[in-house]
């Protein structure tokens, strides 16, 4: 509320929906990444380990997916889920249940800390959509993070 005035201020912060990954830190066999997911109004962001190739290897499965338009099912996941693993864990379902909207889902697990005695880690479940041609410059992005050009690759979301 403005005092001054005593009107109710709507105060907003815009958030863009996306899906962004960024390189913090690799050498010759482990990269960490760290992934944030914002749904427009939520964004959750947690860090994991991949193997170096692994980008790579999303890079080759992303080309294969992004011409299955009719039912068209892609599953990505990176790190580990559960408390005897390092860092966070993430996953993902791209989906073309047509072929004008790609859906997404994810989840994703941060890193476990002790709380009550117990080991627990803050999760969270997003769901957003996106299209064909944000795919496509999504997978370029990709191509740029693997090669060093970029420390970033974001996937826009509507």
């Amino acid at each position: 509320m403005n005092f001054a005035t005593g009107l109710a201020l709507d105060v907003r912060i815009i958030m863009n929906p996306e899906l962004s990954i960024k390189k913090i830190w690799f050498d010759d066999d482990l990269t960490e990444l760290l992934i944030s997911v914002c749904d427009g109004c939520s964004t959750f962001t947690n860090t994991v380990y991949i193997a170096k190739q692994e980008i790579l290897s999303l890079i080759d499965c992303l080309n294969i997916f992004k011409n299955h338009y009719y039912g068209g099912l892609e599953d990505i996941t990176w790190g580990g889920f559960g408390y005897e693993y390092a860092n966070g864990a993430f996953a993902a379902r791209l989906h073309f249940p047509k072929p004008s909207i790609l859906y997404i889902s994810t989840y994703q697990q941060g890193r476990f800390f002790e709380y009550k005695e117990q080991q627990e880690a803050a999760e969270a479940k997003m769901y957003l959509k996106s299209e064909p041609v944000l795919l496509d410059n999504f997978i370029e992005e990709l191509k740029d993070l693997d090669s060093g050009i970029t420390d970033v690759a974001k996937l826009v979301c509507i």
